[in-house]
């Protein structure tokens, strides 16, 4: 995707798919709580007319080129059109009126939380090597309906009511936005494993109980998922309660200024661990894992090809 393509995505929606929604319209202008920091009144505009932002608060403004360098805190303009058009695959350019919105109608219709149990999106998660007995535990399964058609999607639930959304075809969020706060029950832990997304925070748990089948010790630390790491001033006020901090985020740009902001704030108190170190040359948790289990598989078939007995020809072995 380039600028020109992506500088005519509606913010609106581009925010409806990050799981943001206007909390209120005046004329061509919504009005939302910001994105961008923790706020009880909004001062979040976006004008719909012309297709630009602006934080009232933090005195900046601009496209969505612009809002995705705030979002990710990066400059590099190739990386957030990456993550712009990685973020909006269901979302086609179109004109600035509010009045053709898609995103002024509500996105889930008719919105069912089941157990998760569609055989397409269980096959969806073993293609990304999630153990699927966690995923069961760890997820529900969203049915919906938007423009007069039936989905489903994979949905993890985050801290104020709201999930996270993805099948093969798309990635959002049912709003409210927030992180996911993992506390284990009994006794207060004193280490907090963050993940960035909920597929890297699976991964981690199928890593851990494909090395330790018997005591993978999936509940010896609480975990946070940010669910995005435009969330991560949100994670920093429960961070303050651990005494350790191990840190699983993506190898860019936005995963480091997390990594720097979480370093920032508690750096001189707790220990703060680059956990990402451990799967150094892949882009997240997720890839090793995608990575691990095919070098399995390539072992296993190598084992079982020294393994068959030979062949027979004429009756006799080779």
């Amino acid at each position: 995707m380039d600028i020109q393509t992506t500088k005519q995505i509606r913010i609106a929606d581009y925010l409806h798919s990050l799981g943001y929604s206007p909390v209120k319209q005046q004329g061509i202008n919504l009005w939302y709580k910001s994105p961008l920091r923790e706020e009880t009144e909004a001062s979040f505009k976006v004008n719909t007319e012309r297709n630009q932002w602006y934080d009232f608060a933090l005195g900046k403004g601009g496209n969505i080129i612009a809002l995705a360098q705030e979002l990710y805190c990066s400059n590099h303009v190739p990386y957030l059109l990456q993550r712009i058009e990685e973020q909006t695959p269901h979302i086609r350019p179109d004109s600035f009126s509010f009045g053709k919105q898609s995103s002024s109608e509500p996105r889930f219709q008719q919105l069912e939380i089941v157990p998760l149990s569609s055989p397409a999106l269980l096959s969806y998660l073993q293609g990304r090597g999630i153990n699927l007995e966690l995923a069961k535990r760890e997820c529900r399964e969203a049915r919906y309906t938007h423009n007069g058609k039936r989905y489903f999607a994979i949905a993890f639930p985050n801290g104020s009511g709201g999930f996270e959304v993805r099948n093969p075809y798309f990635k959002g969020c049912i709003a409210p936005k927030e992180i996911s706060h993992i506390r284990q029950a009994g006794k207060a832990r004193t280490t907090c494993y963050v993940f960035e997304g909920f597929m890297d925070y699976l991964s981690f748990l199928t890593l851990r109980q494909e090395s330790c089948p018997n005591y993978p010790e999936l509940d010896g630390q609480d975990y946070i998922v940010l669910n995005s790491v435009s969330n991560v001033s949100k994670a920093l006020y429960p961070l303050g309660s651990y005494e350790r901090i191990h840190c699983f985020f993506d190898n860019d740009r936005a995963g480091m200024e997390a990594l720097r902001q979480i370093r920032m704030e508690y750096g001189r108190d707790l220990y703060i661990r680059d956990a990402s170190q451990t799967y150094s040359g892949c882009k997240d948790l997720n890839e090793y894992l995608q990575k691990q289990a095919e070098r399995n598989r390539q072992i296993q078939s190598v084992r079982k090809t020294h393994t068959q007995p030979p062949k027979k020809k004429n009756g006799f072995r080779l």
